[in-house]
């Protein structure tokens, strides 16, 4: 089976942002991709906090229900590696989860494994980031999901600091790990040779 990894510069306009990803998509399943993996923040990337949760939707929301039609009309997989989910505790917490979506070909919601580890990071003069200060930590690692591409283990950016993760989901049978990430610059290279 064909994989398909994509590749986008996310900004706040989530309609632009869509299209840009669809776009992608159309692509890749004409192709003959059976699967297409898109990265954290695919949905957008926000220039603050109070606009990165302004514009957080549910699972059931119109974006997520676009992706959804998407994967009927491809007719493939979709990993979508990041998405900014307002979860049911929204209206107490005020907080968001950084959530990873695997969609079938049907568009069915197939897995949402929330991040559970969030990235806190001072580089000195380079960047200051501090995702626990508007995202909730997920509570559970997912087992692996079979899809055509083999069993899939679903991570997200800086949980790949925790090799404890990845030995778990190999021991449940995972075949593949994926790490969606929207890595700055200087965090990036701080994660990646």
């Amino acid at each position: 089976p064909l994989v398909a990894v994509c590749q986008v510069t996310s900004t706040p306009d989530k309609e632009l942002n869509f299209a840009s990803c669809a776009r992608l998509v159309r692509e890749a399943a004409g192709r003959g991709a059976s699967i297409v993996f898109l990265p954290e923040g695919f949905d957008y990337i926000g220039e603050s906090t109070a606009q990165t949760l302004s514009l957080a939707e549910g699972l059931d929301g119109d974006i997520m229900g676009r992706y959804m039609q998407l994967a009927r009309e491809c007719k493939v997989w979709l990993s979508l590696g990041g998405f900014h989910e307002r979860g049911q505790d929204w209206a107490a917490t005020q907080r968001i989860y950084n959530c990873h979506v695997l969609l079938d070909p049907a568009g069915t919601l197939v897995a949402a494994y929330r991040k559970t580890h969030l990235c806190d990071v001072e580089l000195q003069g380079r960047v200051s980031m501090r995702e626990s200060s508007f995202t909730n930590p997920g509570a559970e690692i997912l087992p692996p999901v079979d899809t055509p591409v083999g069993k899939l283990g679903l991570c997200i950016c800086y949980d790949l600091r925790f090799p404890e993760v990845s030995l778990a989901l190999r021991r449940a049978g995972a075949q593949l790990l994926t790490y969606p990430s929207a890595f700055t610059f200087p965090t990036g290279s701080a994660h990646w040779e």
